[in-house]
């Protein structure tokens, strides 16, 4: 199971991500594009994801998983932070970092690891 500061933790430790707040919520980008939100309370967060990444976790998890307001009709997912693996947390946001990231940085990121 997971918290905010672990969340916060996998998100920073990104290449050139950064933290920034906007409406009143912790927003984590890449270059100036957010890749994942923190709720108002830290215990959800919406992250980017492919439509069909969506809707595979939709369906192989419910309780951990939903259907985000205003991003879910672009592929995001809502996740209960509270409730999701540290491991499978720490891969969702890598995978949205990877959707974000200009495509020579995540180059360089993964030939570095």
């Amino acid at each position: 199971m997971s918290s905010v500061e672990e969340f916060r933790g996998f998100a920073l430790a990104l290449p050139e991500a950064e933290e920034r707040e906007t409406w009143g919520r912790a927003t984590f980008r890449v270059r100036d594009k957010i890749f994942a939100m923190l709720s108002d309370d830290g215990a959800s967060a919406s992250v980017k994801a492919t439509k069909d990444e969506q809707t595979a976790l939709l369906a192989e998890d419910p309780e951990i998983f939903s259907f985000p307001a205003y991003v879910g009709r672009h592929g995001w997912i809502g996740v209960d932070v509270a409730r999701i693996d540290g491991d499978h947390l720490r891969e969702l946001l890598t995978d949205a970092w990877r959707l974000t990231a200009p495509k020579r940085l995540v180059k360089t990121h993964e030939t570095g690891r």
